[in-house]
This record gives structure tokens, C-alpha cells and sequence, in this order.
């Protein structure tokens, strides 16, 4: 009887550690199609960084030479950019993170055939061409939406090439890891990575790829960080010493980011409706041409802030003793990108609203004569702000400024600098600029 149940014994372990073998291999391979698109988009993303900050010191260079040649090269830009976008990935255009929210709306076995069109290899080079073009000829542009685009390209096509044999993975959560080692990698916030899938982009339980998401974005983040080195995207701003009165201008001062980036939102949404009834490649490139002359017209004759993704303007007003922008710099800020955005080329909107909060925060800590460390915080706060009228995602934008600026102590006060956004941002539209893009582009891609 005893061996009976020796021998009992036996049997159950080795099957059990058969069992538990083959579980972990098979996790092992599902982990390494994540790893793998990690490794490669945080790659992407430095040389992608680099090509962008060419492009923008080539410009001012260009400019600090002689400020004319603005006139040639805003119109010329403007049209390219839209040219390369229309021509070779009509999809490319914009910013990229309305495209990721469709194609993870669409990765369902009914239009999974429709996914290619919005994350490919070639919406990748024309993403970093076009976007390229555009921000040398002074669009207001950032680069962190298209890191999103590219790093979902990236995630997909990884995914194409697994094998029949390959262990299941879920093509929308592959998406979603893709999308959130982007923001990782592009500014280096690797919690703004994860709050960002699970905020902006995720309607199944984080429960359900949460090892893969959170692997995906340290992956890519260490990777940006072996290549470029360990940095933050706005470094230690001082902000010590400041009292809890400052949490009323944050209320006001939100209060009117969220105001006027929903109502920037509804702007460009607007002028997209109006370019769609250009009809013909003649009247686009007119309107291309009218709108480089605007920012060429402002640059040369009013301020060079119109111009480009802003960062300048934030590093100015954190870091320098000239804290205090002239009143109609955010005008020129929200201008910019109006005109940039909705170009037809490719470019995102998340360092351009970021700049125009800073910019907003300095302007209202200079009417209330704030110190310099009052001031900072204004700064930041202006900045969550802005960035949660255009996305309605607060928790993701209050992450993302916090990691940017290791400043841990403001935690509550970016928090409730994004709530307050979000609260007024709805008194002018309910819904978010990338949710309506999201709802175009599906509408456009089932034609």
C-alpha cells in the first residue's frame, strides 16, 4: 500500500512539473514578441529623437542667418509635408494616436484586414519623413504622438511575423504594449507609458496583459536610456518652499488651460471639416501656402515662438531668470499648432501643448506676481492642464509631467491641476480632439 502511494506521489509531481514546464515556456514565448518590439522602438524612438532636433536646429540656424528665408521655407515645408503624407500613407497624417485608438477599436476578426493601413512599415518612414519636413519648416509639432504610430507599427508587424505555431497573443493587446513602450520611450516616463494605455487607449482589464505592458515599456525605456543616456525631458525645475496657496491659482489658472486647449480642439476639428471640401490637390496646396505665409508673416515680423515644438519656450520659463512670457505668446502657441496640426502632414500635439500651458502658467504667475518657485509650479500645472483639454486623460498627463521633472512633492497639485482641466475642458466639448479623429478615421478607413 505504501509504494502504491509512493509510486501515486510520483506520477502527480512529474505530471505537475511537466504541467508547470510547459506553462512557463509557453509564457516565455508569449513574452518574447513584446520584448522584441520593445527592443526595437525604443531604437526607433532615439534615432527618430535625433532626426527631430535636426530638424528643428537646422531651422533656427537657417533663420539666425537670415529670418527671410522663412517666407520660403514655412509654404514649401507645408506643402511636402502634406505631399509625402497623400501620396505614399494618406493615414500618416496628424499625430498617430487617434490611428493606434482605431486600430485597437478594430483589431476584431471582422476588420482586422483593416489594421495595415494605419500601423505599417511604411506608415513608419513617411511618419518620420513627413514630420521631419514639417517641423524644419517651422511647424508647431511635437514628435511623441508619431512615436506612438511608429511603436504600434512597430508591435504589429512583429506580430505578423510570428509563426502558426507561435503561442496565441491578442493582436489589440500587442497594440496597446506598442503604444504604450512609444510614450515610454519618447520621453522617457515609463509610468506615464502604463497610466496612458490603461486611460487613454485600453477598454479590456489592464489584468489581462499587464506583465506584457509593464515589461514592454521598461524594455523600451532602458533601451532609449543604453543609446541616449538616463535623462529626464525637463530636469528638476526648483519648486521648494512653496505654500499651499498656490493651490488656488493652479484652480484658476486650469481652469482656463482647459477653457482654451477644448476650444483649440475645436478649432482645428473645424478646419479639418473646411479642408475636406477642398476638393482638388490645387486648392489644398493654396491653403498649405496661405497658412506657411501666417506663420512665416508672425515669425518674422511679431515673435519666432510660433515656430517648432515649443520645448525652448518651457526650458526658458523653468529654468532661466526670464520666467515671464508677453501675454500674447500663448495665442501664438495655440495659432501654431491650428495650423500645423491640420496641415495634412504628420506631427503630433503633446510637446506643443505642453509649451503652451507653460506659457499660459508664466503669463497668469506674472499678473499675480508669484516668486520664481511659485511661478514654476504654475508652470507645470499650465502644462497638465493644457495637455488634459486636448486629451481628457489627467491622470496620464499629470504622470507624464511629473516623470519629466522628478518633481514628486507636486504629485496633488498636478493631479488637481489635471482634474480642474477636465472638468471645464467639457463646458466646451464633450469629447476629447483624438476620440473624434479616432471615430473619423475608422468612419474613412471602412469606405
Amino acid at each position: 500500500m505504501k509504494r502504491l502511494i509512493r509510486y501515486a506521489r510520483t506520477i502527480l509531481k512529474t505530471s505537475f512539473d511537466n504541467i508547470r514546464n510547459e506553462r512557463l515556456k509557453e509564457n516565455l514565448l508569449q513574452a518574447v514578441p513584446f520584448w522584441v518590439g520593445s527592443i526595437i522602438t525604443g531604437i526607433i524612438a532615439v534615432l527618430y529623437a535625433q532626426i527631430f532636433a535636426l530638424g528643428e536646429h537646422t531651422l533656427h540656424k537657417i533663420l539666425n542667418w537670415h529670418l527671410w528665408m522663412i517666407f520660403i521655407i514655412a509654404p514649401t515645408g507645408f506643402v511636402l509635408s502634406w505631399w509625402l503624407v497623400k501620396k505614399y500613407a494618406p493615414f500618416a497624417k496628424g499625430s498617430g494616436i487617434p490611428q493606434v485608438m482605431a486600430s485597437v477599436e478594430l483589431a476584431n476578426p471582422k476588420d482586422n484586414h483593416l489594421i495595415h493601413r494605419l500601423l505599417s512599415f511604411r506608415i513608419i518612414i513617411i511618419k518620420i519623413l513627413s514630420s521631419f519636413v514639417l517641423v524644419s519648416s517651422g511647424g508647431a509639432i511635437g514628435r511623441e504622438g508619431p512615436t506612438i504610430q511608429i511603436a504600434g507599427s512597430v508591435f504589429r508587424k512583429v506580430y505578423e511575423f510570428l509563426p502558426e505555431w507561435w503561442p496565441k497573443i491578442s493582436k489589440k493587446n500587442m497594440i496597446l504594449t506598442g503604444a504604450a513602450a512609444g510614450l515610454s520611450a519618447a520621453f522617457n516616463t515609463p509610468l506615464g507609458g502604463i497610466v496612458f494605455a490603461v486611460e487613454e487607449l485600453s477598454k479590456t482589464h489592464i489584468n489581462y496583459f499587464k506583465t506584457a505592458l509593464f515589461t514592454a515599456v521598461i524594455i523600451a525605456g532602458l533601451t532609449a536610456q543604453s543609446l541616449a543616456g538616463s535623462y529626464l525631458y525637463l530636469a528638476y525645475p526648483k519648486t521648494n518652499d512653496v505654500t499651499l496657496w498656490i493651490m488656488f491659482p493652479i484652480i484658476f489658472t486650469s481652469g482656463i488651460c482647459g477653457i482654451l486647449s477644448s476650444q483649440l480642439s475645436v478649432a482645428m476639428l473645424k478646419i479639418n471639416r473646411l479642408k475636406k471640401k477642398l476638393k482638388t490637390d490645387f486648392s489644398n496646396i493654396i491653403f498649405l501656402i496661405i497658412c506657411g505665409l501666417i506663420i512665416a508673416t508672425i515669425a518674422y515680423f511679431i515673435n519666432r515662438d510660433i515656430l517648432g515644438s515649443g520645448k525652448d519656450i518651457i526650458e526658458r520659463v523653468l529654468f532661466s531668470d526670464n520666467k515671464t512670457e508677453a501675454w500674447y505668446v500663448p495665442i501664438l502657441r495655440m495659432l501654431g499648432p491650428a495650423l500645423a496640426f491640420t496641415s495634412g502632414g504628420a506631427g503630433g500635439i503633446f510637446a506643443p501643448a505642453l509649451s503652451t500651458g507653460a506659457s499660459i502658467g508664466s503669463v497668469f504667475a506674472g499678473v499675480m506676481k508669484l516668486t520664481d518657485n511659485e511661478t514654476n509650479v504654475l508652470i507645470l500645472a499650465g502644462m497638465v492642464a493644457f495637455l488634459t483639454g486636448i486629451t481628457r486623460a489627467p491622470f496620464t498627463s499629470a504622470i507624464l509631467v511629473l516623470e519629466m521633472t522628478d518633481r514628486h512633492s507636486l504629485i496633488f497639485h498636478l493631479i488637481l491641476a489635471g482634474m480642474m482641466s477636465s472638468i471645464f475642458s467639457v463646458l466646451v466639448s464633450r469629447h476629447s480632439l483624438y476620440e473624434v479623429l479616432k471615430i473619423n478615421f475608422i468612419n474613412d478607413i471602412k469606405k
